[in-house]
């Protein structure tokens, strides 16, 4: 039997605790928990306004853990300096809004492909492994692939929205065709955004996905359960 690898975003550990700008409860605490649990990987996003997840944090995380840190994180010259210096095992490149409640699409490679070019190059050159989170649609794919980067990971946010059954059918059938696409052109495929413990069922039947990428249903459901018990929780869901 194969699993699906899993990484956890403990970015709404960071949340609660700047609800009241306390010291607790501790990302790094929840990132090492999340590793003893059995998950892949850690994944944060680190904001412009650093709403939830600090600096000090990433670096934190970075030295306590042992499986891969995956950095989500802006084009901005200022948060790929800090990257450079941090050197993440995987750095993914989502869009950034500062008024958005959380991301609200993958970052559109046509639109803004120099741009994306040269973060990717100078990640690349601090030999860090480079994803890019964008929607499912072929022209992005292959935008990706003209940048030269290993990994994409698809957008599941609008699958995963309450949405009528037949609409989210369709947005299922429109990530397995792009996660296929994307295994064709040899990439890495990873997927994420809003996945939970009710519609990951329905995705992870999805071969060419190779890892999901979760982070507040976790979150939330550790409130009754523990974090540890949440993410075995999940992580039984993604045997294939």
């Amino acid at each position: 039997m194969r699993r699906t690898k899993l990484g956890i975003n403990i970015d709404h550990v960071a949340t609660l605790r700047q609800a009241r700008f306390t010291t607790y409860p501790d990302p790094a605490t929840a990132a090492v928990i999340a590793e003893k649990a059995g998950c892949d990987s850690i994944v944060t996003h680190l904001r412009k306004d650093q709403r939830h997840i600090q600096k000090e944090d990433v670096f934190l995380i970075k030295d306590l853990i042992k499986i891969p840190f995956n950095l989500e994180m802006s084009i901005a010259a200022s948060i790929v300096s800090l990257a450079e210096t941090l050197k993440p095992d995987q750095a993914t490149l989502v869009p950034e809004n500062r008024k958005e409640l959380t991301t609200e699409g993958g970052i559109d490679l046509v639109k803004n492909y120099k741009k994306v070019e040269k973060a990717v190059n100078r990640l690349k050159k601090k030999k860090i492994k480079v994803s890019l989170f964008i929607d499912p649609i072929k022209k992005q794919i292959k935008a990706a692939k003209d940048l030269g980067v290993e990994i994409v990971e698809i957008n599941t946010g609008q699958f995963s929205q309450k949405i009528p059954k037949e609409k989210q059918k369709k947005e299922l059938e429109r990530i397995k065709r792009a996660a296929l696409f994307a295994k064709e052109k040899k990439f890495f495929v990873a997927a994420g955004h809003g996945l939970d413990y009710e519609n990951i069922k329905k995705i992870v039947e999805i071969n060419e996905i190779q890892e999901f990428n979760i982070g507040h249903s976790i979150i939330c459901e550790s409130i009754f359960l523990g974090l540890a018990p949440a993410v075995k929780k999940m992580l039984s869901f993604l045997k294939k």
